[in-house]
């Protein structure tokens, strides 16, 4: 097999694995969905992604290494101007900033 096929095989299983998860997601019963504990975890999980996300992006590299860098930096400045009650494009600005300048610098 060449990796061109390869792909298209990865390509066919996520496929077929996002249709029957949406089909499984289709076939939990009303009542099960209106409970608040379900309610509450389905708030939350995709904060707890996100946040997820967001460390493995900022501290990882592309080995087991975990690394302290300006994304570190950015990813403290965005923290900040949160807590100040920023809006998000000058959260989002803070980051940038920050992150050039402590690349900048180093």
């Amino acid at each position: 097999m060449t990796s061109g096929s390869d792909a298209w095989i990865a390509i066919g299983i996520t496929a077929l694995g996002c249709y029957g998860v949406k089909l499984l997601g289709l076939s939990v019963p009303a009542g099960l969905l209106e409970r608040p504990v379900v309610k509450r975890l389905a708030a939350l999980v995709p904060i707890a992604l996100l946040a997820a996300l967001t460390a493995l992006q900022t501290f990882g590299t592309g080995s087991r290494h975990l690394v302290v860098d300006a994304r570190a930096a950015g990813l403290a400045a965005a923290a900040v101007a949160l807590l100040l009650r920023a809006p998000f494009l000058v959260v989002v600005a803070a980051a940038v900033l920050v992150t050039a300048a402590v690349r900048a610098v180093a």
